[in-house]
């Protein structure tokens, strides 16, 4: 049954040379995730509660934490070829670690994948009506699951015809209203709902795509060099959280709502409704197929047992599906604002032990010269729990800095300082009993 559902798509090994890409066809997909409907979302709530510069300022600062983050996890998955739970297993985490960062990846574009569904879903009932509004969004949601179950290669060529799509009918949406303003004076306007700080404005900017910057190596583990890593991310991160985001932010102001169909309906008619499409697929597929790998990992190192990427993505998909039905898309800025703690650590780990620390970097490469993986891994790194969690906490309790950096550079220097003291040891040994290579798709 499972392995007529789709392809696996390398989830518990090394990318291939021979299945890798050229860098835009990559960058085309980085882009699609940046340059989504949520990207909308989230200016348009930024911008509901800032001026326009002070907007541009909050932008300006998380796009900075996002780009420095991507690029250093991203180089680690163009090198080992190797998804982001995957890594973490000789990234300080240990495989026991690496199985909590599957699953709490999984849950969390779980939930990203309801937020985008439901988004759609509003789109569609304004738009078309015939289902009420969860109709929609299960409706949505089986869809988009349908593409990723094909894996990395249906995806591509969904990024191709969708990305375009979106920007051409986004710019006739921003063209449109906006020639019915004074551009200066939205520039200047205050905002038109309850104010934001710059740090409450930063956080959500880094909040918003931090959980896409610290699963990089799900989509980099398809690059072939750290120069294609860093020009798509250059490109996609920068001009997704400007363009998409300052837009949002001036429509915002425009027409003095934060709600997105509001904003994206109220020049364009039905042309909304293709954009409500386009600018949600591409983000959504990338939100499931992370998902589906770090639920494969987790399933793996909990049972023991190869679960087939397709089949659990599959799931995954009507279980999201579900979540955007039930009404997920009201705890939106509750959510970003999670992430915007919980996550940085992560990253911050990871860099710390592949860059400096490089415990278990000699084990990395070893079997890179021989396009495996290890053979073993450490069960748990009990001083990695406790630095994750330490992080986390400060990130959300400390009131001085932005919440993401602080989570993020406190576990970077906190891993750095315990692998100094020796205190960075793994927990028993456990066989990686899926290092033997899955057959090509």
């Amino acid at each position: 049954m499972a392995s007529s559902v789709g392809v696996d798509d390398y989830a518990l090994t090394r990318v291939p040379d021979s299945a890798r890409y050229a860098w835009w066809s990559v960058a085309v997909q980085r882009f699609g995730q940046v340059s989504a409907l949520s990207q909308f979302l989230l200016g348009a709530t930024i911008g509901f509660g800032m001026g326009f510069w002070q907007a541009f300022l909050a932008f300006t600062l998380g796009a900075v934490i996002l780009e420095l983050i991507t690029i250093l996890v991203g180089v680690i998955g163009m090198r080992e070829g190797l998804s982001t739970s995957m890594i973490a297993r000789w990234t300080g985490f240990g495989r026991g670690g690496s199985a909590l960062i599957g699953l709490a990846i999984g849950i969390s574009l779980i939930g990203w994948f309801g937020i985008q569904s439901a988004v759609s879903a509003q789109g569609l009932v304004s738009l078309i009506g015939g289902l009420p509004e969860w109709g929609w969004a299960l409706v949505f949601g089986l869809v988009v699951t349908a593409i990723v179950v094909r894996g990395f290669h249906s995806m591509t060529w969904t990024a191709y015809l969708t990305v375009p799509a979106f920007l051409i009918l986004v710019g006739w949406s921003i063209i449109s209203e906006l020639s019915r303003h004074d551009v200066g004076a939205l520039v200047a306007s205050a905002p038109p709902g309850p104010q934001l700080s710059l740090l409450q404005g930063t956080t959500l900017v880094a909040g918003g795509f931090i959980v896409g910057a610290v699963i990089t190596p799900d989509m980099t583990r398809f690059n072939r060099t750290t120069g294609d890593v860093v020009k798509q991310t250059l490109v996609g991160v920068t001009l997704g959280e400007y363009v998409i985001g300052m837009a949002g932010v001036l429509l915002a102001h425009a027409v003095s709502s934060a709600e997105i169909t509001t904003i994206v309906t109220s020049s364009v008619g039905w042309v909304g409704l293709l954009i409500v499409i386009a600018g949600t697929i591409k983000i959504n597929d990338w939100n499931l197929y992370s998902s589906g790998l770090g639920v494969v990992n987790f399933i793996g190192t909990v049972s023991g047992r190869k679960a087939h990427r397709g089949l659990a993505t599959a799931l995954l998909g009507l279980a999201g599906s579900v979540l955007a039905a039930a009404g997920i898309l009201s705890k939106f800025t509750d959510f970003l604002t999670v992430l915007g703690v919980a996550f940085p650590p992560i990253a911050g780990i990871m860099v710390a032990e592949y860059f400096v620390v490089k415990k278990w970097r000699g084990d990395l490469e070893a079997a890179r010269a021989k396009d495996t993986v290890p053979e073993d891994a450490p069960l748990w790194v009990p001083a990695t729990i406790v630095v994750w969690v330490a992080a986390a906490l400060i990130g959300e309790f400390a009131d001085w800095g932005l919440p993401s950096i602080n989570s993020l550079v406190v576990a970077f220097v906190l891993y750095v300082v315990a692998g100094k003291l020796g205190l960075i040891r793994g927990v028993g040994r456990s066989r990686t009993a899926d290092a033997d290579p899955i057959p090509a798709p």
